[in-house]
């Protein structure tokens, strides 16, 4: 009783320290026990000492403990016992036999373990196959495992003591570790029939069989904590890894088409990186998925191109093509190949769009409909590879510029197409559009003096007809080709658009004169008064035009020539049109005609019938110009002549009389002429004038850098003409403009080297 009140007071004590750690009496101590003397802690004089057979027989109590734990079989003792008689042990230096003697009980213990592994002879059928020898495996392992950190808990003290202290020596769980790689797993059969039976697992599971995932993570955890994994495992696995795709690579590539090899290397790409994430070493993803991407795709990656991508592309099968980008790009060299292939097919598609004359008609919508599509592939599949776009942009110039000039001249028709009145095709947004698409296909191209030539014949059309779908279009049109192509280039355009405007301001003018004059015109006239260096050159025809159209001709020469002196009217029938009031039986109309229609239908205020060489006798028109006018008078929609005999072509014994029966539900009616087809003369002198034009840009070059430079020799100053010139010419033409500028003695040969020149002043 004593001793307890004595204890009590002792663990009061501690409570009720002060921070200086001097014991102080016990408030509490005191009250219980009612005595008011203080208590005073006090270390045993001399350290107690040890029973004699301590030491013997608490080492036989920890063997029995750890043969109960391997053995699976139930402690006699506490727990706690055990981990106090430990801590007993250790504090009476006793460590590094205790340490020793464990060693040794455990290493007994695996070194029997092994036994169970060598009871069937390895290479016999009737051995245990290879799962349940796995599963057998992984069971000692396990039990080892949970063994060996039961025994540890026991043992924990000396662990976190004497073997902490001793860096040399090994933890109890690393000692378990190292003596399980020893007696087990270094055996060379059972380590060969534990990676045989693994691989063997992993070759039916990339079969498309099931296999025990969690039997395959733990045993690989195992070799892993073993540090084996490398050495026994990961080369072997590499090495039927490899072998396993390169055949099964030479194998599908035969057997299947590309977007379904496709498909199936992602699948198997994925697999194997699910393998990595469920039961393989991190470590082993790297080589893993190299092999795979080697196997199937590096070794294959001309063949899959060769036999698939213009497929793909042909179909546009934008899934796929991104999956061979994505792909290709895991693979070293694999953009650069499928870049080489992207450009080859863009430049023959191309070459095949350009190159066939039969095409021409739809050749620029083709080649819109085909950058579009490339540029979807680009953008989409691509990933925005500035490579993949600049290579696009390189074969689309090299391809449209195989056939000189005939885009240049088809671009400059799309665009009459669109920018001509009467194509409901669009609105002003999808114009616009349009135009901006048109602006690419044309940057590519060389010739752009050719686009420029065609255009000018084409805007002239529109603007003098009248035929312009929208002023705001052409001007958006006009500022496009400015800012591609310089100031100097749009000059001459702009220029059209100038005499446009002007010749508005000078009609406006024009009629307060004629209202001043004594004898007003009862015809309106108005004029377009058009610079000749700005506009194309129009073959002059001379036409017998009505006394009264005569005489306001003169009166407006009077009247412009008055205000601007120096200068030449020169007037072009070709391009006139007029407004005729007209009778028929049904009221009165309003017939919108060229001035040569008006010429002919004029001539029935004089007669009743006339035949086609009285026609052109008195019209003076040039006689295929006159078959067509009378065509669209006689043959059209709009039929307001007779032919006689009737038949869609003119012929020269015709006659011709006044339909007083036509009929129509409109007020003003419209009488198109029949366009003559641009011939091919008339295709062939525009460009002839193209070259022409060059031929003279070529001389200024020559001459201005000769002036500059002095002396130079050939291939310097051709070098330097192919910097200034902006259009394709030949080595061979040049040489003809330069010797064609020696024989004008704008320049010399040197007398002693004849391939450096001089110029002369």
């Amino acid at each position: 009783k004593d001793m307890r009140q004595d204890k009590r007071a002792n663990f009061s004590a501690l409570t009720e320290h002060n921070t200086n750690g001097v014991a102080r009496s016990s408030a509490v101590a005191s009250s219980k026990t009612g005595a008011s003397k203080k208590l005073v802690i006090k270390n045993f004089k001399d350290r107690p000492k040890l029973a004699e057979n301590y030491t013997e027989d608490t080492w036989l109590k920890l063997r029995d403990a750890v043969g109960a734990i391997q053995n699976s079989t139930s402690i006699k003792y506490n727990l706690e016992e055990l981990y106090q008689a430990v801590e007993n042990l250790c504090s009476y230096k006793v460590s590094p036999t205790l340490y020793k003697q464990l060693r040794q009980v455990c290493e007994d213990h695996v070194q029997a373990q092994i036994h169970q592994f060598r009871e069937y002879p390895f290479l016999c059928e009737t051995s245990l196959d290879s799962l349940s020898f796995l599963k057998r495996m992984n069971r000692c392992w396990q039990d080892h495992c949970r063994q060996t950190i039961m025994i540890r808990s026991i043992f924990l003290f000396l662990d976190r003591t004497y073997v902490l202290q001793n860096s040399l020596l090994p933890s109890i769980w690393d000692t378990g570790l190292e003596l399980f790689r020893t007696h087990i797993v270094n055996d060379s059969g059972v380590q060969k029939r534990t990676v045989d039976g693994i691989l063997e697992q992993i070759e039916l599971e990339r079969n498309g069989e099931t296999v025990d995932r969690s039997l395959l993570r733990s045993l690989l955890g195992m070799l892993s904590d073993l540090q084996v994994y490398k050495d026994s495992f990961e080369e072997r696995f590499l090495v039927e890894t490899n072998r396993l795709y390169a055949a099964e690579g030479q194998r599908l590539m035969q057997e299947r088409d590309v977007p379904e090899y496709l498909h199936h290397v992602a699948h198997r790409l994925e697999e194997e990186n699910d393998r990595v994430m469920s039961y393989l070493d991190q470590s082993t993803q790297k080589p893993l998925i190299n092999c795979v991407e080697k196997q199937l795709l590096g070794e294959h990656m001309t063949a899959i191109l060769q036999k698939g991508l213009s497929t793909l592309l042909d179909e546009n099968r934008v899934t796929e093509l991104a999956l061979l980008y994505q792909l290709f790009s895991k693979v070293k060299g694999g953009l650069p190949t499928l870049l080489q292939f992207w450009r080859d097919y863009i430049k023959t598609f191309g070459g095949e769009i350009v190159g066939t004359p039969e095409k021409d008609k739809d050749m620029v919508q083709d080649l819109l409909d085909f950058k579009d599509k490339m540029d979807n592939v680009a953008q989409g599949c691509f990933a925005r590879n500035e490579s993949f776009i600049n290579a696009m942009k390189e074969a689309f110039e090299t391809f449209i510029n195989k056939r000189p000039n005939k885009p240049a001249e088809l671009i400059a028709k799309y665009v009459d197409s669109k920018l001509r009145a009467g194509n409901k095709e669009a609105t002003e947004e999808e114009l616009e559009r349009i135009l901006d698409k048109i602006m690419i296909i044309f940057r590519f191209i060389h010739g752009k003096d050719v686009f420029e030539a065609f255009y000018k014949k084409d805007l002239a059309k529109r603007l003098l007809v009248g035929k312009s779908a929208s002023v705001d279009a052409e001007k958006s049109m006009l500022s496009k080709l400015k800012h591609e192509c310089g100031a100097a280039f749009t000059s001459k355009l702009e220029g059209m658009f100038k005499d446009m405007e002007l010749s508005k301001d000078i009609m406006i003018q024009f009629k307060q004169y004629t209202q001043n004059q004594s004898e007003p015109s009862n015809i309106e006239l108005t004029v377009n008064i058009l610079t000749m260096g700005y506009w194309p050159s129009y073959t002059p025809m001379e036409v017998h035009l009505p006394a009264e159209m005569v005489k306001l001709q003169e009166v407006f020469k009077l009247f412009y020539l008055g205000k601007h002196s120096g200068r030449k009217l020169q007037w072009q029938p070709t391009l006139g049109h007029a407004v005729l009031k007209t009778e028929f039986k049904e009221g009165k109309k309003e017939l919108q005609v060229s001035l040569f229609q008006t010429l002919v239908l004029l001539m029935f205020n004089e007669g009743e019938e006339f035949s086609v060489e009285e026609i052109r006798t008195a019209t003076g028109i040039e006689e295929g110009e006159l078959r067509r006018t009378l065509q669209s008078l006689a043959c059209g929609k709009a039929r307001v002549l007779n032919k006689n005999p009737r038949g869609k072509d003119v012929e020269d014994g015709d006659r011709f009389n006044f339909n007083n029966d036509f009929k129509h539900k409109l007020f003003r009616i419209k009488i198109n002429q029949i366009q003559m087809k641009e011939t091919v003369e008339e295709q062939v002198s525009t460009t002839e004038r193209v070259f022409q034009d060059r031929q003279y840009q070529i001389d200024a070059a020559v001459v201005r850098i000769m002036k500059m430079r002095k002396t130079l020799s050939h291939n310097l100053l051709v070098s330097e003409l192919y910097n200034q010139l902006k259009f394709p010419v030949k080595p061979g033409d040049l040489k003809k403009r330069i010797e064609s500028l020696i024989d004008r003695d704008y320049m010399e040969r040197d007398k002693e080297t004849p391939n450096q020149y001089h110029y002369v002043a």
